[in-house]
């Protein structure tokens, strides 16, 4: 009688489990879209140390405490780094430009990324630093901008304007209303 009641307990259990897990087919679908509709990330990762490279050798490496992955928006999918973002770019040479901030944004759909807040730029290499409080970066272009104030400090030069444009790495620019100390070799 006792090998009955068990069997029966392990008949309902596992009928049970079959129930749950054939339901829970459509509920992921309807977990992303109330995450999409709460405006709640589909993921949080934290401390965040990744490392892209291309043929064994390392090509960039992105730091972060916290990201949240917004790829469940339908319109505009997206990847937010509120707490701060800093990303190492090397070249065939090893050189290092380093760009950190307070916050950053990368839509999924463009490449595209905005980072805000303490904006720095470093290339180690030429001893460039650029400093904003808004940079937009096109990573399949290697470009960024921005439109608001920016400091860009060389070798020789520091440099004030408003309006700023260049490849990642800080050596071919355009500026807009810019003043400060300009050395201008005459040769």
């Amino acid at each position: 009688m006792n090998i009955s009641f068990s069997n029966k307990k392990f008949t309902i259990a596992t009928i049970f489990l079959v129930a749950m897990f054939f339901s829970c087919g459509n509920e992921i679908k309807e977990v992303e879209d109330f995450l999409a509709e709460k405006n709640l990330p589909i993921g949080v990762v934290k401390d965040i140390y990744l490392v892209y490279t291309d043929s064994g050798i390392i090509k960039t490496k992105l730091i972060s405490p916290v990201m949240n992955d917004f790829s469940n928006r339908k319109e505009h999918p997206y990847t937010e780094f509120p707490d701060g973002i800093k990303i190492i770019n090397y070249d065939e040479k090893g050189d290092s430009v380093i760009l950190t901030a307070d916050y950053s944004v990368t839509y999924t759909k463009t490449n595209i990324s905005e980072v805000k807040n303490n904006v720095k730029v470093v290339n180690y290499a030429d001893e460039t630093t650029l400093n904003t409080n808004q940079l937009f970066w096109d990573s399949g272009e290697h470009y960024i901008y921005t439109e608001k104030k920016f400091t860009l400090i060389t070798k020789s030069d520091s440099i004030f304007g408003v309006g700023f444009e260049s490849s990642e790495d800080l050596t071919k620019l355009n500026m807009k209303s810019i003043s400060g100390t300009i050395f201008v070799n005459e040769n």
